[in-house]
């Protein structure tokens, strides 16, 4: 009977701190990438996979947010032998305070080359280029 109840309070802690876990704001994805003073943080909710995944970005020029920007992702993978190129565009949407939100879709595991196209408001078009392994 004694064991029983020990059982039980261990079962509900063990469940407590698994649901408190889950509720905590982390992202299972992260990655940096760079160009001159353009720096992007790429974050996912979910660990990346095959299919379907959706990435959130910050993007910063000399420590300080871009807030109005055109952002794009352009994702590939070159040709490989018995397998042609693969590649699909998305276009990012603004949330705030420098952040946007893009679906991409990874057809298959492996490598995959991503651009990110940034186009601020009065100025140039700047791409910052990254990998990531499915």
């Amino acid at each position: 009977m004694r064991q029983t109840k020990k059982l039980k309070m261990f079962s509900g802690f063990l469940l407590a701190l698994m649901l408190g876990t889950g509720l905590l704001p982390a992202a299972d994805f992260e990655k940096e990438a760079k160009h001159r003073d353009i720096k992007v943080l790429i974050t996912a909710e979910k660990p990346l996979t095959v299919g379907s995944n959706t990435l959130q970005l910050s993007i910063f020029e000399k420590e300080k947010t871009i807030k109005e920007a055109k952002v794009s992702v352009k994702l590939f993978m070159p040709a490989m032998p018995g397998m042609p190129a693969m590649q699909s565009t998305s276009e990012a949407k603004a949330l705030e305070n420098g952040k946007y939100r893009v679906p991409v879709n990874f057809s298959m595991s492996g490598t995959w080359q991503l651009h990110i196209f940034i186009t601020p408001s009065s100025k140039k078009t700047v791409r910052v280029k990254t990998s990531v392994n499915i």
